[in-house]
């Protein structure tokens, strides 16, 4: 296996075309996430007038048009009943020229690229001089305890671990990493949001719907032991009868350079 393909990038687009059929269920999670993106970009007091919105289901498209701005949608697949002209494509692999565009805002697509920094430099690249790049990634502590709770049920019924749960940046690299690949004024902060469950299987039925279901690439291809998922989530912390599930986003900001 190669060792930079961390993700298996045709099990991504397959997870997302299924849950883009369906994405009612998390829509008001996702449109609170895109929220958070569209309030940092009210602080500023640049206007913006061609933005890209890549990723995020269709979320933040509807906030950058009553912003004024005209917008270009890119989805790693279709969005069922958008209502706009969308493409298909990755981050990984943009079909865009150089200088498209003066604001890219990439809600949650970020963390399923192999090649970040490439991905980043490609971003960067289709950025007009003075434009923005704004995404949310989620990061290390996302998730932690239904990962924490998968990996020990894991163990106890197979005396072995297969990874469950992606694999998240730590949000002290993602500054770095900006910076590294040519942003000026990086930041990167976190935004965190706790989910209250009183069905323990809604966690998983929301990641599914989400388009967020196991695409590591090292992933086992066997069928999990019948009672892993019950006596995983039995085991997750409970909060007045409810289970919690943390999302950490490290919320990125970054300029591309004045010529």
């Amino acid at each position: 296996m190669d060792p930079m393909q961390v993700f298996d990038g045709v099990a991504v687009r397959r997870h997302k075309a299924r849950a883009a059929r369906g994405l009612g269920r998390v829509r008001p999670v996702l449109e609170a996430l895109a929220a958070v993106l569209l309030d940092r970009l009210d602080d500023s007091s640049v206007r913006f007038e061609q933005a890209l919105a890549l990723g995020g289901q269709g979320v933040i498209a509807p906030g950058l048009r009553a912003r004024g701005m005209a917008v270009v949608s890119a989805e790693l697949a279709p969005v069922a009943g958008h209502g706009e002209p969308m493409l298909v494509a990755s981050p990984e692999w943009l079909p865009f020229a150089p200088r498209s565009f003066d604001l890219i805002v990439a809600p949650l697509c970020l963390h399923w690229v192999n090649d970040l920094p490439g991905a980043l430099v490609q971003l960067r690249a289709a950025l007009r001089p003075n434009g923005l790049l704004l995404a949310s990634v989620p990061v290390l502590g996302t998730l932690a305890e239904l990962r924490d709770a998968l990996a020990e049920a894991e163990l106890a019924l197979t005396g072995g671990v297969s990874p469950r749960v992606s694999p998240f940046p730590d949000l002290r690299d993602c500054a770095g990493l900006l910076q590294r690949t040519g942003y000026a004024s990086p930041v990167a902060d976190v935004q965190e949001m706790v989910l209250m469950y009183r069905d323990p299987l809604g966690l998983l039925r929301d990641l599914r719907a989400a388009g967020e279901g196991n695409a590591v690439a090292a992933r086992s291809r066997r069928v999990p032991p019948r009672a892993l998922f019950a006596q995983a989530l039995a085991a997750l912390p409970q909060e007045d009868g409810r289970i919690r599930a943390t999302l950490r986003l490290a919320v990125l900001t970054g300029w591309a350079s004045p010529v």
